[in-house]
């Protein structure tokens, strides 16, 4: 039903107002009241205990989807097993410029260049405050103001991990989006290595929840060697591999398409491959010794199942929540199911 009639429906509109129509009929109490009677899946068999966390399953939604915490308890009636809020800066920003949302509908992707747009980390403790349902995992994907330099960067992800820490219960570090100037250069050896440890030590003191580091996809196999040495000598929890390509290889869209919509994030099925390349290169050169949050061209059971081969424990989708429908989280489960109980 979603692919015959919901979707054409919400592809008449552009990319942004279709999100906030979804967002408001999500918030329809008997709206969110059916998801669940129809797309929660449950099984003590895609239970996962990993971290010290205990996530009803294995598949996530990505940071991105709900940016500012205004829907994640609707959003857990999809059948998620855990939800990644953000990514949220210490001070509210309103992102780039309007449009900066595009369909690929050919290659069922999308571009993004929506530059943190958010409320601001004290906004979103208010709401997850007003937190109701306490079973699927909430995380926190924190990053930096558009206007703080790189120099000044540890002071946002500081600030953002003191404010979230009693509201979230596992924070992904993201300095991988291609959207905000500059940012990607904190994913260099020195700096980054100056925020983890500093967030460590932060960690330590208050009791310790995982922490993860987002990289892009981009990284060439030398700067995913530093990564594997940076999680290592910092002591983080793990990986999210991958944010969004700055790269439009092999794309069924028209070039004069994609000049015109220009940069941003490319998200979604052609992201696949790159991504399954990164998790087993990380997983193999670490001797799967790095836990690994999979992201990026998720679609269907066999993507997810690709992923947790490669060398992945969770998965997480965004771009094929979106052309697939709510029904990809009960279908994942169920594929995953199919394979692991043979």
């Amino acid at each position: 039903m979603y692919k015959l009639f919901i979707r054409p429906f919400l592809f008449l509109f552009p990319p942004e107002i279709s999100h906030h129509i979804v967002v408001a009929l999500l918030k329809i109490p008997f709206v969110s009241f059916l998801l669940g009677i129809i797309y929660q899946y449950e099984d003590v068999h895609l239970e996962k205990n990993i971290f010290g966390l205990k996530f009803p399953n294995p598949v996530g939604l990505a940071a991105g989807f709900d940016k500012d915490a205004t829907f994640f308890d609707e959003m857990a009636n999809c059948g998620f097993g855990f939800i990644e809020v953000g990514t949220v800066t210490p001070k509210a920003q309103s992102g780039n410029d309007k449009p900066r949302l595009f369909r690929l509908k050919e290659d069922e992707a999308l571009i993004n260049r929506m530059g943190f747009n958010n409320d601001g980390v004290e906004a979103m403790v208010e709401r997850l405050k007003r937190r109701k349902n306490f079973k699927v995992i909430i995380g926190g994907n924190i990053g930096k103001n558009k206007v703080t330099p790189n120099e000044n960067a540890l002071a946002d992800y500081e600030y953002c991990f003191e404010k979230l820490y009693d509201y979230v219960d596992y924070f992904v570090v993201n300095v991988s989006s291609p959207n905000t100037p500059n940012l990607r250069a904190l994913q260099e050896k020195e700096p980054l290595k100056k925020i983890l440890n500093r967030l460590m030590e932060i960690n330590t003191s208050r009791g310790k929840k995982p922490l993860f580091l987002k990289i892009a996809p981009d990284l060439t196999n030398e700067q995913l060697d530093d990564i594997i040495e940076i999680v290592r000598e910092t002591k983080i929890d793990g990986v999210v591999a991958t944010n969004t390509t700055i790269f439009r290889e092999n794309l069924r869209t028209p070039n004069y398409e994609l000049q015109a919509i220009g940069n941003g994030g490319l998200s979604g099925k052609p992201l696949a491959k790159r991504s399954t390349e990164v998790i087993k290169y990380l997983s193999e050169k670490s001797n799967k010794s790095i836990p690994i949050i999979a992201s990026g061209g998720i679609h269907t059971a066999e993507d997810a199942i690709e992923k947790l081969n490669a060398g992945a424990s969770l998965v997480q989708v965004y771009t094929g929540f979106i052309y697939e429908g709510p029904a990809i989280v009960k279908k994942i489960c169920k594929g995953i199911l199919e394979v692991t109980q043979k």
